[in-house]
C-alpha cells in the first residue's frame, strides 16, 4: 500500500512539474521571439481538457504569461506572427484580468499593472488606426477596452476617482461615426458631466439626439450648453442649425445675430442670415447679407451662387408676369419682358464668378446656359453646351 501511495504522489508531482515547465517553456519561447511556439505551449497549459493543466490553469502566473505572449503578438510587425491571433490585445487583456482574479493575495498585481499600463498605448494606437481607416466599430471597442481596463481594482486602488475624459470623449466620437447613437449619447453625456471640451461636447451630444430623432432633448441640451458656454461658437452654430432644420426661423435668426455679434468677421454667419432672409422674402436684406459674406471671403462660392440664383429667380418670375399680359398689349408685354433681362443681367456676373471658383461646376453651368440664351449671348451659350456635353 505504501508503495502505491508513493507512486501516486510521484505521478502528481511530475504532473505539476510538467505543467510548470510548460509555462516556463512558453515564456522562454516568447523571450526568444518564437511566438508561435510560445502560444502553442501556453495554450496547452490553459486547456482544461489537458490533464497536465490541472494545477497551472488556476495559477495567476500562467495567465500573466499568456497575456505577455498575446501582447507580444499584438506588438509584432511580422505578418506571420499577426496571423496567430485575430484579436491579440483582447486576449491579452482577458488573460491579465484572469490573472488578477486568481491572484487573491496580490503577489502579481504590480507586475500586471505595469503590463496593463503599457497595453493602454497599444489599445490607443489600435483605436486611432481603426478610426483613421473608418473602422469605427473597432475603434469604439478599443476605446471601451481602455475604459474597462481603467475600472480594474489594480488601477483604482491609488486613485479611485480617476476619470479619463479624453478616452470617454473619443469613445463617443467613434460611436457617433459608427452610427451607434445610444452609445454616443452615453459617452458624450459622461464627458459633458466633467466639462470636457466645453461646448463642443454638448454640440455633438445634441447631434446624437437629433440622429435618434429626439429633437426636444437636442434643443434642451443646446439650451443648457448656451447657458454654460454663451460665447462658444460651436454651440451657437448648432442652435442655429437646429432651429433652421425645424423651421423655427425667428429663433434661428436670434442666435444667428448673436453669433454675428461675437464674430463679425465670419462670412458663413452672414451667408446663413442671407439664406434665412431670402426664405422669409426679405430680399433687400438678404442681398446685403450675401454681399457682406462675399466681402469677407472673395471666393465664397455658395454666397455667389445664392445671390445669382436670387436675381435669376426674380427674372423667371418677371417672365411669368409678362406672360400674363393680354395678347393684344404687345408694347406692355415687351416692357415687362425687358424687366426680366435686367434681373438676368444682375445674375450673370455671380454665376460667372462661380465658374471661376469651381471650373466645370454643373450647377452654375446650367444657370449660365439659360442666362446666355436669355441674354442672346449665343457664342457663350454654345461654349457652355460643349462643357455640359449637350
Amino acid at each position: 500500500m505504501k508503495k502505491s501511495l508513493i507512486l501516486l504522489t510521484f505521478v502528481f508531482l511530475t504532473s505539476v512539474a510538467m505543467g510548470q515547465k510548460g509555462v516556463s517553456g512558453a515564456l522562454s519561447a516568447k523571450d526568444q521571439g518564437k511566438l508561435d511556439k510560445a502560444l502553442e505551449a501556453i495554450e496547452a497549459v490553459v486547456n482544461s481538457t489537458n490533464p497536465k493543466s490541472a494545477k497551472t490553469i488556476n495559477n495567476p502566473r500562467t495567465w500573466e504569461v499568456r497575456g505577455e505572449i498575446f501582447q507580444a503578438i499584438a506588438q509584432s510587425k511580422d505578418e506571420a506572427v499577426k496571423r496567430l491571433s485575430a484579436d491579440p490585445l483582447s486576449e491579452a487583456l482577458n488573460s491579465y484580468k484572469k490573472a488578477l482574479q486568481l491572484d487573491t493575495k496580490g503577489r502579481n498585481s504590480n507586475s500586471i499593472l505595469i503590463k496593463l499600463t503599457l497595453m493602454e498605448n497599444d489599445f490607443m494606437n489600435q483605436a486611432v488606426d481603426a478610426f483613421n481607416n473608418e473602422d469605427y466599430n473597432k475603434a469604439l471597442t478599443s476605446f471601451e477596452q481602455i475604459l474597462d481596463m481603467k475600472q480594474l481594482p489594480v488601477f483604482q486602488k491609488d486613485n479611485k476617482n480617476a476619470v479619463d475624459t479624453v478616452i470617454i470623449f473619443n469613445a463617443g466620437l467613434a460611436a457617433f461615426n459608427a452610427e451607434n447613437y445610444n452609445k454616443a449619447i452615453q459617452y458624450y453625456k459622461e464627458a459633458a458631466k466633467y466639462g470636457y471640451n466645453g461646448g463642443r461636447t454638448y454640440s455633438l451630444l445634441s447631434k446624437s439626439y437629433l440622429e435618434n430623432k429626439d429633437t426636444v432633448t437636442a434643443i434642451t441640451t443646446l439650451t443648457e450648453a448656451f447657458e454654460k458656454y454663451p460665447t462658444d461658437n460651436s454651440v451657437l452654430v448648432e442652435m442655429i442649425n437646429i432651429y433652421i432644420s425645424t423651421k423655427k426661423t425667428e429663433e434661428a435668426m436670434k442666435y444667428l445675430n448673436l453669433a454675428i455679434e461675437q464674430d463679425p468677421s465670419n462670412p458663413s454667419y452672414f451667408f446663413a442670415r442671407g439664406s434665412l432672409l431670402d426664405g422669409m422674402g426679405k430680399q433687400d436684406e438678404a442681398i446685403k447679407s450675401y454681399e457682406k459674406s462675399i466681402e469677407l471671403n472673395k471666393d465664397y462660392y455658395d454666397a455667389y451662387y445664392n445671390l445669382g440664383a436670387l436675381y435669376y429667380n426674380n427674372g423667371v418670375k418677371q417672365i411669368e408676369v409678362a406672360n400674363k399680359v393680354p395678347a393684344n398689349q404687345n408694347d406692355l408685354y415687351d416692357e415687362e419682358l425687358a424687366k426680366s433681362d435686367v434681373w438676368f443681367s444682375k445674375a450673370l456676373p455671380y454665376m460667372e464668378r462661380c465658374q471661376e471658383i469651381k471650373p466645370g461646376d454643373t450647377y452654375s453651368l446650367e444657370s449660365l446656359k439659360n442666362l446666355y440664351y436669355r441674354l442672346k449671348q449665343l457664342d457663350k451659350y454654345e461654349e457652355v453646351l460643349k462643357k455640359l456635353g449637350q
